[in-house]
């Protein structure tokens, strides 16, 4: 793929990963979001509607999976590192929702730093941090 292509198409879908971010409010339903931002320790949890919530973060997290292995596929072109990224995408969401479902039905009683980084994990694109220097490494591995 031409050079520049492959920087315009990367510019789009990072691109694409901040607008999910910039209008995150607008498009989905966290009432989490403002929780978090205040003092949460001090104040109690707002009223949640668990099945909206889980649907609305399912969809997020599927929207920056699909830009996630975007980049990865423009970046290095290969097939088995689309299929690895996919399905520890699919097994990570798995995990974490379910985890994430049952610490809300325990309202953060246990603690809010997991429920936190939980839905961190969720909502945003993180892995796309871990799995790129990694194929990066594999690449300069294999050489």
């Amino acid at each position: 793929m031409n050079s520049y292509i492959k920087i315009g198409l990367l510019s789009i879908l990072f691109l694409l990963l901040f607008v999910i971010r910039g209008y995150e409010a607008e498009l989905f339903y966290d009432p989490l979001i403002v929780y978090f931002q205040n003092d949460y320790l001090y104040t109690k949890m707002p009223e949640i509607s668990v099945w909206h919530l889980v649907v609305d973060m399912l969809y997020r997290y599927v929207l920056n999976s699909l830009i996630s292995i975007g980049i990865i596929w423009v970046i290095f072109e290969r097939k088995d590192y689309i299929k690895f990224t996919g399905f520890f995408l699919m097994l990570a969401s798995m995990i974490l929702i379910v985890v994430f479902v049952f610490l809300i039905r325990d309202q953060f009683e246990s603690g809010y730093l997991l429920p936190f980084y939980i839905r961190r994990f969720i909502v945003h694109p993180l892995f796309l941090l871990l799995l790129l220097p990694a194929f990066y490494y594999q690449k300069l591995s294999n050489r």
